[in-house]
């Protein structure tokens, strides 16, 4: 049995549905809530995580950070699925000395960590952070790494495009309401306009003249005229 079209007022939305999905930079990318991520897969030899870290800006994108278990679960998910596996991905955190804490290269906020080797008074200068493929667990590793088997970037979904995808939904929803409504209200000016003509006519023909006379008494009316006549 075929399968049947969606309504004709499901279409806009469906559409909007495809080009939501598609606001990252090309098809190489694949979108997860509002960021859109690359997994760069050439090896490359580098002399530090600033090298690592430039194949990503040269693509409009940061070193990737991660900031809930379901980022980290996509991540995983992704890497297994459509992207090769390396057993570590290089995270784009470093330890600030300053503060002596982690930050993300991208400046978001350190919201979540998913740590599988945390130790107290560990020696953490030029520290960086690695997720294990396998497990999903964080490590912590040396920053000045020679060569990576593949680069992780992130980039967030520009505001002013997401806030028109936004815009372009609501606007279609409106259309797509503003037509149920129209349609509804024609159906209904339709039928009260048909219903007045059919009580236009009944009016019409119980309106009209009758004579106050039955036809019994136009009957004796005229017999009397016409023998008034012959008796003139």
């Amino acid at each position: 049995m075929p399968r049947a079209a969606p309504p004709a007022l499901l279409l806009p939305l469906l559409g909007l549905a495809a080009a939501a999905a598609a606001d990252c930079p090309s098809s190489t990318w694949v979108q997860f809530q509002d960021s859109c991520y690359i997994f760069l897969q050439e090896a490359i030899k580098v002399e530090s995580i600033e090298d690592v870290r430039n194949q990503c800006t040269n693509h409009g994108a940061d070193m990737i950070s991660i900031h809930n278990e379901e980022e980290n679960a996509f991540i995983l998910d992704t890497l297994k699925k459509q992207w090769k596996d390396p057993a570590d991905i290089l995270l784009g955190m470093f330890f600030d000395t300053d503060d002596a804490s982690f930050k993300w290269f991208d400046k978001s906020n350190m919201t979540f960590v998913k740590w599988s080797d945390q130790e107290d008074g560990e020696e953490l200068v030029d520290t960086c952070a690695f997720l294990h493929t396998e497990t999903g667990d964080w490590k912590k590793g040396n920053c000045e790494v020679s060569s990576v088997e593949g680069t992780l970037c992130k980039a967030a979904i520009p505001y002013e495009k997401k806030y028109l995808t936004d815009n372009r939904i609501l606007i279609s929803a409106l259309v797509i309401a503003s037509t149920v409504i129209l349609t509804v209200l024609g159906a209904v000016v339709w039928f009260l306009y048909k219903r007045s003509l059919d009580s236009g006519f009944t009016t019409v023909f119980s309106s009209a003249h009758q004579s106050p006379y039955n036809d019994d008494c136009v009957l004796v009316v005229a017999e009397e005229n016409e023998y008034d006549i012959q008796f003139n």
